[in-house]
């Protein structure tokens, strides 16, 4: 009888020290586990791809953001951003796009020379989420705006915000990498991965740069005046040919 009591005791402290030992494993297992403690260790996924796009001009907006001296002004990436905007700006202009500029609660007049306004272009004020409290979206859809460039900064604010508005209202949405600007290249390679990955908007945006971006005027496919005949242009996320 003694000797199975004692079998009996050792058996149950066997069990709780392996209790024990497994409920050490796991405390010890779940530590680091965190996005937190892996940070130092997880690898950037690859880059996503950048297309060449050709862009209806009937249907598009050219969306300006935050270019402004407060904000721009003692960012150098956005400093540097600057004429490929305003050639961009040009462009658009020729080809009568809509171009529409944003502002986080300052004067249109401090928006930097190189990429002033004119007159009749309109302005919206709000924070990182320029359709919030403005009337963008009607600005846009009033003029039958299907697909909106969103340049400006800072990428992490202003343009993942206000793309990522733009594609859950609808909109196709077109972002040149090289004209979404910040204090770091993190936030602009975060900014990328976010619009290319996030669900619903991914689906809905297109990564590109400014050299593969051309706008083409409004010309029924077929017609033997299309100077694009040929060309492939985007329409739905997709390259058709005219």
């Amino acid at each position: 009888m003694e000797t199975i009591n004692v079998s009996n005791i050792l058996m149950r402290s066997a069990l709780v020290l392996g209790l024990i030992v497994l409920g050490v494993i796991f405390a010890n297992g779940a530590k680091g586990q965190t996005i937190v403690d892996e940070w130092a260790s997880i690898k950037a996924p690859p880059a996503p791809d950048l297309k060449s796009v050709k862009i209806n001009a009937k249907d598009t907006a050219l969306l300006v953001l935050d270019i402004v001296k407060q904000i721009c002004g003692p960012r150098a990436r956005c400093v540097a951003s600057v004429p490929k905007i305003h050639r961009l700006i040009a462009q658009a202009r020729e080809k009568s796009v809509l171009v529409v500029y944003s502002l986080a609660g300052q004067a249109l007049t401090d928006i930097l020379p190189e990429v002033t306004p004119r007159a009749e272009e309109a302005s919206v004020s709000s924070g990182p989420d320029k359709f919030l409290n403005t009337d963008l979206d009607k600005i846009l859809k009033e003029k039958g705006i299907k697909t909106v460039i969103v340049v400006g900064t800072s990428a992490e604010g202003a343009v993942l915000n206000t793309a990522s508005g733009a594609a859950q209202r609808g909109f196709k949405v077109i972002v040149p990498v090289d004209g979404m600007s910040s204090n770091n290249p993190y936030a602009e390679q975060y900014t990328a991965w976010h619009l290319a990955n996030a669900p619903r908007i991914g689906a809905q945006t297109t990564l590109t740069r400014f050299d593969l971006i051309e706008f083409y005027p409004q010309i029924e496919s077929g017609s033997p005046c299309n100077p694009y005949s040929g060309h492939y242009f985007m329409k739905y996320n997709k390259y058709i040919e005219l």
